[in-house]
């Protein structure tokens, strides 16, 4: 992780003429040795010769007072300095990082545009029947959209660089803002269905085998997908046992949607991108509806207090989501 540099002055308390001075990017540096233990190693890592990573090291060490690493065994091991440090690390420089997003949104208390962040297939698919709703409701401002990969959109607001994220999510696939204790509501349902291309007859082109069989392709979710996290969290063990070639995979379902309409193989689709193709039958389900995986479809919020204009939109949310949970 890159830091710009930041340098902090401290005052020694037995010594007040003297101006000790850190700087953040050594504790980028220690970060990165703390998981590798190989000085050579990390100093590749922070495109640094290794005697120049040493010296910020012991710069680090030295601002201290305390010895952070073992070097009398390999890989180099933290002393229990060293392990109070990691933690202590990690959370300066998280919340340095958002400090920049912090900053806006207290410039920005009184503005009316809503930073909102949203999952690639909700922006296309829920996203503007969801706003018509709440457009019903009350009047809205001004809304910024950042459309990306979920892991995207989590940074985002753990950063406070958006106020709200849009997205998919299931129990059993607790993601960083669920992790980090941000709060939510649930505005919608979905599900992940199994589908295929039509065949000639109207049949499944490529169906998820129930006992072994030859193996069938399959279209995958990336690592970075929201909609691959639960795919793998909830079917991920069953599909295991199963003969399945991922023969592609890819960040975005409208993507995969693509691919199973050129007949290339099986993915699970949610039924907000594929309504119209189920109905016209260009895409058929390719397995029992065992096999269908619940979704909802939550609005996370930032743990700060927001411009008027946009906790006025969160109540506004709240309230329809409580009313659409009581049909």
């Amino acid at each position: 992780m890159l830091t710009n540099a930041v340098f902090l002055d401290f005052h020694a308390l037995k010594e007040p003429a003297m101006t000790m001075t850190m700087n953040l990017l050594w504790l980028d540096d220690f970060l990165v040795l703390a998981e590798t233990g190989n000085f050579s190693r990390a100093a590749d890592e922070r495109h640094l010769t290794q005697p120049a990573f040493s010296r910020r090291i012991r710069s680090l060490e030295e601002w201290l007072g305390a010895d952070l690493f073992d070097r009398s065994v390999q890989p180099a091991k933290l002393t229990p300095a060293g392990e109070w440090l990691r933690g202590a690390a990690q959370d300066l420089l998280a919340h340095v990082a958002r400090l920049p997003g912090e900053a806006r949104t207290v410039a920005e208390a009184n503005a009316r545009t809503l930073r909102l962040a949203s999952t690639h297939a909700l922006s296309f698919t829920f996203l503007p029947a969801w706003l018509r709703g709440l457009e019903t409701r009350a009047i809205l401002g001004r809304i910024q959209l950042d459309s990306d990969v979920l892991e995207r959109c989590e940074s985002l607001l753990q950063q406070s660089k958006v106020h709200m994220v849009l997205s998919h999510s299931h129990p059993k696939a607790k993601g960083a803002l669920e992790a980090a204790g941000y709060a939510s509501t649930q505005v919608g349902d979905d599900e992940l269905i199994p589908v295929s291309a039509a065949d000639a007859k109207g049949k499944a082109r490529h169906a998820l085998p129930e006992l072994r069989a030859s193996q069938v392709p399959l279209l995958n979710y990336s690592d970075e997908s929201g909609l691959g996290r639960i795919l793998r969290a909830v079917a991920g063990p069953k599909l295991e046992q199963l003969p399945v070639d991922v023969v592609f995979t890819a960040h975005l379902a409208s993507v995969l949607r693509t691919m199973v309409l050129d007949g290339r193989g099986l993915a699970w689709l949610p039924r907000t991108l594929i309504e119209d193709d189920l109905a016209s039958g260009r895409l058929v389900e390719s397995a029992l509806p065992k096999w269908r995986i619940p979704l909802e479809i939550r609005l996370y919020r930032d743990r700060i207090t927001l411009g008027d204009a946009v906790e006025s939109f969160w109540r506004e949310a709240c309230e329809a989501s409580s009313m659409h949970a009581m049909r």
